[in-house]
C-alpha cells in the first residue's frame, strides 16, 4: 500500500517510474529535432558535443544526487537553495525554475502539435494550419493537466507507457541504421574522416544548441515526497537516467552518420542530415527504413508527449513547494483530499502553459528558460557547499559527491560559462530572463517576503519613527549588556548618520502554534518600556518584538525586512550559529563584555589582519574614538613575506588617511612560533583597560579563525569580533535609489514618477485621516 508522508503527498512512485520520468524529460523531442541542427554545426563531432555536455551536466547532477540523498523533498533545487542561501535566492530560484519548467512544457506541447499535424497531413486526413496546431497543443496540455491532477500513479503509468514507446521507436531506428552499416554501406568509416569540419567553434555551438536536452534530472528531484525510499532512489535515478541518455544520444548520432552512404548522397552524410536542420532525421530515415519518415514523426510526437507529461509534473511540484513555504499564495501548497496531488499548483501550471502555447512564439523564451535553468544550477551547486558547512553533521547522506568541493565548483563554472555563451549567441534570452527575474524580485519584496515572515516569525511589536535612515544597525537584545551595546551602536550610528533598532525574540516551543502565543510577547514589550526610560533619546530608535520557533529565523527575517547593515549581538550566541553567519547579508559585531567595560572604552586596540574584516574594525574603532575620545593603537602580527607585508602596510596607511585617523600608535609583532595569538596577548596586556577589536579571520565567511577564538578565550578584556559581509550595504533600496535617479533624468518618466509618489502620499493621508495622531508611537500588539 502507498504510504503518505507528512506533506500529504502519496509515495506511489518506484525507481523505474522516476528513471522513466528523467529519460522522458531529457530525450523529449530533442533527439529528433536537435540532432540535425547539431550535425550542421559540428559534423561527426556532435558525438563529442553530447559527451562533453554529459560530463558538464554530471557535475551538477552529482550535486543533485548528494542533496536529494540528504534532503529528498518536493521542490528540488528550490528547496535546497532555500536551506543553503539567503532568503531572496530561494524565492528567485523557485520563481525561475517554475517559469523554466512551464516554458519547457509549452514548448513540448507546441512541438507535439506540429509533429502530429504534420503526420496526419502526410496521411491526407487534414490540411496543415497554424490554428490546428494551436488546437492540438491546447488539447495536449489540458489532457496532461487532468492526468497529473488524478494522481502520481496514473501519471507514472501513462508516462511509462509513452517513454517505453519512445525508446522502442529510437531502438528501431538505431537497429535500421546498424543494419545499413553492416550490409549496404561498407564504406561507412569514410563518413567520419572529416571529424571536425567546423573546428572547435562548431563544437562549442553544437554544445550550446543541445545542452537543453540534459536538464531532466531537475525533474527527478521534484519527486522527493512521492517516491519510495527517496534517499537511495533519487541519486540512483539521476545517475542511471543521465548515463542512459548520454549513451542513447551518442549511439543515435553515430549510427545515423554511419548508416547513410555519402557516395550515393553526393555529400558527407552528416552534411546531408544537417542541411535539413530539424527535419534532418526524418529525411535520413527515408533512406534507412520503409516508412522511415512516418516512424520518426510518430516517435517525435510520442517523445514530446513524454516530455510534456514530465514537465507538467515538475512545474506543478515547484509551485507546490513554493506554496507550502509561503513563497506563493497558500492555495498552491494544498493537497487534494482524494487524489493526494497539488491540484491548484497543477492547474495553475497547466493554465500558464496553455496561455504561453497559444499566445507566444516560444523559441526565444525557450532559450530564456535555458538561461534560468543555468542560473538555478549555479545556485544549487553553491547551496550544496553551504549546506555541507551548515548541516553536514546533522544530515544523513546516502551519497556524497566525490572530490568535494571541486565538483560543485566546476558545476558553477560550467553553468556560468554556458549562460555567458547564450548571452552572446542569444542576447534576447538574457533580456527575457532579466525581466522575469526582476518581476519576481518585485513580487518577493512587496508580497512574498512579508507573507513568509508573518508565518515563520510574526512581528508583534513595532515602534519607531516613520523616517528611515540609509545605514541601519540592529541590536539583538541582551538583558545584561543592552546598555553597552547601545553605546557602541550610538557611536557607529552617529558617524554613519544611521538608525538603531533593537530586536527581542520570543522563542516559542515547536509544539505550540505561533497564532496562539500572542500574549507571550507582552513581557518582552514591557521590558522595552523600561529600557526606553534608561537610554538617551529613546524616540529616535526602533523597538521590535518577534515570535518564532527558531531565533535564528527571526533574526534573519528582521535583517531582510528592515534592510539591516550591521548586527550587534553577544559573541557566544554568534559563534556557533553557522546558519546565521551563512544566510545573512549584513556585517556583525560579536561582543564579549569584560568586567571593566566602562573603563575599557578609554582605549581601543585593533588587531589588524589583512582583509576586509580588519578594515571594518578600523572604521568601528574610529567611530567609537570620536564618541568617547578613546585612544587607538593598531597591533599587527607579521607572518607574511616582506613584499606582502609592504602591501598590507600601504593598505593600512590608505585606510587611516581616508578615515583621518591621526596620532595612532602602531606596533608590529614578530611571533617566534606559529602561535600568533600568544604574541598578540603579550602586547595587549601592556595596557590595563582596553577594548580589543578582532577580525573574524581570513577564511570561510561562516567561521572564525583559531587565532581569533584563542585570543577571545584567554583575555579578560572586552572584545569586539568583527565580521564584514561583502554586500552589507547592497539592499533593494540601494538599487531603487540608482533606478530612481535615472528616472529623474528623463522629464517624462520623472513626471510619471512624481505623480505616482503623490498618489501614494494622498492614499496614505486618506487612510490616516481621522486617526488619533498625538502619540507619535502608537504601539500595537497584533492578535
Amino acid at each position: 500500500m502507498a504510504a503518505e508522508n507528512s506533506t500529504g503527498l502519496a509515495r506511489t512512485l518506484g525507481l523505474l517510474d522516476v528513471v522513466m520520468v528523467g529519460v522522458a524529460a531529457m530525450i523529449g523531442g530533442a533527439i529528433f529535432v536537435l540532432v540535425g541542427p547539431g550535425m550542421a554545426e559540428a559534423g561527426p563531432a556532435l558525438m563529442i558535443a553530447f559527451l562533453l555536455n554529459g560530463v558538464i551536466t554530471m557535475f551538477t547532477a552529482l550535486t543533485y544526487a548528494e542533496l536529494s540523498s540528504a534532503l529528498p523533498d518536493t521542490g528540488g533545487g528550490y528547496r535546497w537553495v532555500r536551506e543553503g542561501l539567503p532568503r531572496p535566492n530561494a524565492f528567485l530560484s523557485g520563481w525561475m525554475s517554475w517559469f523554466a519548467h512551464t516554458i519547457a512544457g509549452s514548448l513540448y506541447a507546441v512541438a507535439f502539435a506540429s509533429f502530429f499535424v504534420h503526420l496526419i497531413s502526410q496521411m491526407g486526413l487534414v490540411e496543415s494550419s497554424a490554428l490546428l496546431e494551436k488546437g492540438f497543443a491546447a488539447l495536449a496540455i489540458m489532457a496532461f493537466t487532468i492526468i497529473n491532477v488524478k494522481g502520481t500513479s496514473p501519471t507514472s503509468k501513462v508516462g511509462n507507457a509513452i517513454t517505453i514507446t519512445q525508446i522502442s521507436i529510437i531502438g528501431l531506428l538505431i537497429a535500421a541504421a546498424v543494419f545499413a552499416m553492416a550490409f549496404t554501406n561498407n564504406s561507412w568509416p569514410q563518413n567520419f574522416e572529416d571529424f571536425f569540419p567546423h573546428g572547435v567553434s562548431g563544437l562549442v555551438i553544437a554544445m550550446g544548441l543541445t545542452f537543453i536536452a540534459f536538464e531532466g534530472y531537475e525533474v527527478i528531484a521534484q519527486t522527493g515526497n512521492e517516491l519510495r525510499n527517496p534517499k537511495k532512489n533519487i541519486p540512483r535515478a539521476i545517475l542511471i537516467s543521465l548515463c542512459a541518455v548520454v549513451a542513447i544520444y551518442i549511439l543515435f548520432t553515430f549510427v545515423f552518420i554511419a548508416g547513410l552512404s555519402s557516395s550515393e548522397l553526393g555529400e558527407p552524410s552528416w552534411s546531408y542530415i544537417g542541411g535539413f536542420g530539424e527535419l534532418g532525421i526524418i529525411e535520413a530515415s527515408r533512406h534507412l527504413l520503409p516508412f522511415g519518415a512516418l516512424i520518426v514523426l510518430v516517435g517525435a510526437f510520442v517523445s514530446t508527449l513524454a516530455a510534456l507529461n514530465a514537465t507538467t509534473y515538475s512545474s506543478s511540484r515547484v509551485s507546490y513547494a513554493m506554496g507550502s513555504q509561503y513563497n506563493l499564495p497558500q492555495p498552491f501548497g494544498k493537497i487534494h483530499p482524494k487524489y493526494k496531488t497539488p491540484v491548484v499548483s497543477t492547474i495553475a501550471s497547466g493554465a500558464i502553459m496553455l496561455v504561453l502555447a497559444l499566445a507566444l512564439d516560444l523559441t526565444e523564451i525557450a532559450f530564456a528558460a535555458s538561461v534560468m535553468f543555468l542560473f538555478l544550477f549555479a545556485q544549487v551547486n553553491y547551496a550544496a557547499i553551504s549546506i555541507r558547512r551548515l548541516y553536514e553533521k546533522k544530515l544523513e547522506y546516502t551519497f556524497k559527491t566525490p572530490f568535494f568541493p571541486l565538483i560543485p565548483t566546476l558545476g558553477i563554472l560550467s553553468a556560468v560559462g554556458l549562460s555567458v555563451y547564450l548571452l552572446f549567441m542569444h542576447p534576447q534570452s538574457w533580456a527575457i530572463a532579466i525581466v522575469w527575474t526582476a518581476a519576481g524580485f518585485i513580487i518577493y519584496k512587496t508580497y512574498t517576503s512579508k507573507k513568509e515572515i508573518e508565518h515563520y516569525a510574526p512581528l508583534i511589536y513595532n515602534q519607531g519613527p516613520e523616517e528611515r535612515r540609509e545605514y541601519r544597525i540592529l541590536i539583538i537584545y541582551h538583558p545584561k549588556y543592552i546598555m553597552h551595546y547601545f553605546k557602541i551602536a550610538n557611536a557607529i550610528a552617529s558617524e554613519k548618520e544611521g538608525e538603531i533598532s533593537v530586536l527581542s525574540v520570543v522563542h516559542i516551543p515547536v509544539h505550540l502554534p505561533l497564532s496562539l502565543s500572542s500574549k507571550v510577547g507582552e513581557s518582552a514589550i514591557a521590558v522595552f518600556d523600561k529600557l526606553k526610560k534608561s537610554i538617551p533619546n529613546p524616540i529616535r530608535h526602533r523597538y521590535l518584538v518577534r515570535m518564532s520557533h527558531d531565533v535564528t529565523d527571526a533574526i534573519l527575517a528582521t535583517v531582510e525586512e528592515q534592510g539591516i547593515n550591521l548586527v550587534i549581538m553577544d559573541f557566544s550566541d554568534l559563534r556557533s550559529n553557522r546558519k546565521l553567519l551563512s544566510l545573512s547579508t549584513c556585517d556583525f559585531v560579536g561582543m564579549k563584555i569584560g568586567k571593566n567595560i566602562d573603563a575599557d572604552f578609554q582605549n581601543i586596540v585593533v588587531s589588524y589582519d589583512k582583509g576586509r574584516h580588519s578594515n571594518l574594525g578600523l572604521r568601528i574603532a574610529n567611530s567609537i574614538s570620536k564618541s568617547f575620545g578613546s585612544k587607538i593603537r593598531v597591533v599587527r602580527g607579521v607572518v607574511e613575506s616582506p613584499e606582502d607585508e609592504l602591501e598590507v602596510m600601504n593598505a593600512i596607511n590608505e585606510m587611516m588617511f581616508d578615515l583621518e585617523m591621526k596620532n595612532v600608535q602602531f606596533e608590529k609583532v614578530y611571533p617566534k612560533t606559529m602561535n600568533v595569538a600568544s604574541s598578540l596577548l603579550e602586547v595587549f596586556d601592556k595596557v590595563e583597560s582596553e577594548i580589543i577589536i578582532l577580525g573574524a579571520g581570513n577564511q570561510a565567511d561562516s567561521a572564525f579563525s583559531p587565532k581569533t577564538l584563542e585570543v577571545l578565550s584567554r583575555t579578560k578584556k572586552s572584545v569586539m569580533v568583527i565580521r564584514d559581509h561583502r554586500f552589507s550595504e547592497f539592499h533593494a533600496r540601494t538599487i531603487w535609489k540608482i533606478i530612481s535617479s535615472r528616472l529623474r533624468e528623463n522629464r517624462y518618466l520623472y513626471r510619471i514618477y512624481v505623480d505616482v509618489v503623490h498618489l501614494g502620499y494622498s492614499l496614505k493621508a486618506r487612510r490616516a485621516r481621522g486617526r488619533y495622531d498625538e502619540d507619535y508611537f502608537d504601539s500595537k500588539i497584533k492578535q
